[in-house]
This record gives structure tokens, C-alpha cells and sequence, in this order.
């Protein structure tokens, strides 16, 4: 762009690029989002929404129900590590197909910050797969709607951060209905058992971890998503493979399977590409409407995940669920509300009751007239 002054008078020349100079490809489109071939762009903000939904409530408790019913399988438990092997693969492959799409292919994001990346998310989805075996299905979710509390911990005790009372509030709630969820779990489940618990909080620490490593790495980098698949879970996939050869854990996996393909792989596919496809849903939600109403949506699914939990398999049941998931409900409300202070204003007391007030006198005002 050239900027000539004559004068009389100031004005500006754009000079086009010819046909064969082409953009990067990741900003190749400010405007449109396109999940699953479905140009969004196209419809109106309600139907955008609507179809955004659709996409995270189907494609997830499609993914749940089939990663419960793969451990309900009789004997599977104990393979937690290799359904995640088996994952990872599948991940690997729709990563390098939709790369391959993309006209950039370069590896833009540095091996080691890779090697580290794979390891967390091994820990992340290992554990919590391994940890199915030893817990009920809404136990797990439960726990994975607490990620807060890990992260307000390292910030607290690694970077020596302060948060405000809606944090720790939220905190202290999430933690009341972890407690009360578990105490309620051991108490009725028969196969409860406190190695499940471990697990699950280890993969939640690690899930903690995880998000803010891949988002700095992809900024600083400017990688594409797919980029980022496909290195951390082929990378991942190698971790998982070397620790099950020396364990000894492969060959009883792969014998079991063997003798199931239909249940074990086939399900294991279309668990693998639900969750590949519903990740896309959610993070156009987060593109287009923002991190609160994403937040919002995801959490009634993982409400509704735990109701379909309890009509799909028999399991034991009690009223403490009910009151313990709410107040877990509640805390995540107060890290939202604590986010997003700026945009969501709740009335303070003192404003209750001068509308109190005014309600009253102008009531007053209409009897007397």
C-alpha cells in the first residue's frame, strides 16, 4: 500500500495482489465457520445456535452412551489403557485426513512442545478412561465438571494467584457436591472403589494443565487444529503402545478384542468420531457466541449424559445425586458469573430493596387514588 501526498490533496493506492498470490490458509476466512462441511455463516444467529446445539448434544451423548456401554461389556474393564490405544489411532487418522485438506501441511509447532502435549493428554483421556473401570458413569462426569478446582489450586500454590470470593465460592460448592456425589456413590454403588477417585482427579490435573499449554502453543505458533490432532495423539499414541508392550498389557487387550471385534473396535470407532465431530460443534459455539453460552450448553449435556446414564443401565440410585449435581451446578454457574462479570450484572441487595420499596409506595400510591 502506497501513501501519496500532492498538494492539494492526500490519497491512497491499493495495489491487488495478482490470482497466484494466494493468503495463508488460517486466515483464508475472518467470516465463515464451517463445521462438518455446513457452512454457518449462511444462516441466522438463532439457527446458527440451534444447529450448534444439535450438533454437541447428539454427537456427545452418542459418545458417552457408547463409552459406557463398551465398559459394561463383561470382562473390558480392565482395558481401559487399550481402548485409549485404540482412540488415539483413530484420532491420528481423522487429524491427517482433515489435514490434508488444508493447503498448508507444514509442522509449525516445535516437537518437543509436542512430546509434552501428548504426554498431558495421555493422562488426561488414559486416566480417565482406566478410572470407568472403578467408578459409575455419573461419578466421572460429575468429577469432569470440576476442572476449576485443580486450576485454582496450581494458580494458588505455582503462580501465587489471588482470585475473588465467586471463584473460591465456586470452588468450595464444587467441592461440597464432589464429596457429597462420592459419599453418596460409596455408599450404594457395589463397585465403587477409591482407586476410581484417584484417576479421575489425576486426569483432571492434567486436563488442567493441558488447555493452557495447546492454547499458548497454538497462538505463538499459529498452528491450525488439525495440526494439532494429529501430532499430539500419533505422539501419544506412541506413549501409550511402548507402556502397554512393557507392561505386558497389550497382548491380553488385543486377544480379548480379538474375540469381540463388533463391540470392542466397532464401537470404539464410532465413540472415536463422535467425539472428533463434537468437539468441532463446540468449538464453533465458543467462535460464535462466546465462552459462557458454550459453557452453558455443555454442561446441560453433561447433565442430560448423566439422566441417559441412569435410563440406559441399571445402576442404584438415590436423591443425593440430585442434590449434590446441583450444587456442583451452582459452582459452575459462580465461575462463569466470575468470568464474565462485565456482561452479566446481578442486582446487589441494596437494589432489591429500594425495587422492594418502590413496589410498596406505588402500591400505597394506587389504593389511595
Amino acid at each position: 500500500m502506497d501513501l501519496k501526498c500532492n498538494h492539494s490533496r492526500k490519497y491512497i493506492s491499493i495495489t491487488v495482489p495478482p490470482k497466484t498470490q494466494t493468503m495463508s490458509p488460517h486466515i483464508k476466512s475472518i467470516d465463515d465457520i464451517v463445521v462438518l462441511g455446513i457452512n454457518l455463516s449462511r444462516f441466522n444467529k438463532l439457527t446458527q445456535f440451534f444447529i450448534c446445539v444439535a450438533g454437541v448434544f447428539v454427537f456427545y451423548l452418542i459418545y458417552g452412551y457408547l463409552q459406557e456401554l463398551i465398559f459394561s461389556m463383561e470382562g473390558f474393564k480392565s482395558y481401559g489403557w487399550y481402548l485409549t490405544l485404540v482412540q488415539f489411532a483413530f484420532y491420528s487418522i481423522f487429524g491427517l485426513i482433515e489435514l490434508q485438506l488444508i493447503q498448508d501441511k507444514r509442522r509449525r509447532i516445535p516437537g518437543k512442545t509436542y512430546m509434552i502435549i501428548a504426554f498431558l493428554t495421555v493422562g488426561t483421556m488414559g486416566l480417565s478412561n482406566t478410572s470407568l473401570g472403578y467408578l459409575n458413569y455419573p461419578t466421572q462426569v460429575i468429577f469432569k465438571c470440576c476442572k476449576l478446582i485443580p486450576v485454582m489450586l496450581g494458580g494458588v500454590f505455582i503462580q501465587g494467584k489471588r482470585y475473588n470470593i465467586a471463584d473460591v465460592s465456586a470452588a468450595v460448592c464444587m467441592s461440597l457436591g464432589l464429596i457429597w456425589f462420592t459419599l453418596a456413590d460409596s455408599t450404594i454403588a457395589p463397585n465403587f472403589n477409591l482407586t476410581g477417585v484417584i484417576l479421575i482427579s489425576l486426569a483432571l490435573c492434567a486436563d488442567a494443565v493441558i488447555g493452557n499449554v495447546q492454547e499458548k502453543a497454538m497462538k505463538l505458533h499459529n498452528a491450525s487444529n488439525s495440526e494439532m490432532v494429529l501430532y499430539s495423539y500419533s505422539i501419544g499414541f506412541v506413549y501409550i503402545l511402548l507402556g502397554l508392550t512393557c507392561t505386558s498389557g497389550l497382548g491380553p487387550a488385543v486377544t480379548f478384542c480379538s474375540k469381540n471385534p463388533i463391540q470392542t473396535y466397532g464401537y470404539a470407532f464410532l465413540f472415536s468420531l463422535t467425539g472428533y465431530f463434537g468437539i468441532s460443534f463446540v468449538l464453533a459455539l465458543i467462535k460464535i457466541f462466546g465462552a459462557l453460552l458454550a459453557v452453558t450448553v455443555t454442561t446441560g449435556r453433561k447433565a442430560m449424559t448423566i439422566v441417559l446414564s441412569f435410563m440406559f443401565f441399571a445402576k442404584p440410585f438415590t436423591f443425593q445425586y440430585v442434590w449434590s449435581g446441583l450444587l456442583v451446578v451452582l459452582g459452575i454457574f459462580l465461575n462463569v458469573y466470575s468470568k464474565n462479570m462485565d456482561k452479566i450484572r446481578l442486582p446487589s441487595l441494596y437494589d432489591l430493596i429500594n425495587k422492594t420499596v418502590e413496589m410498596r409506595k406505588s402500591t400505597t400510591l394506587a389504593q389511595t387514588v
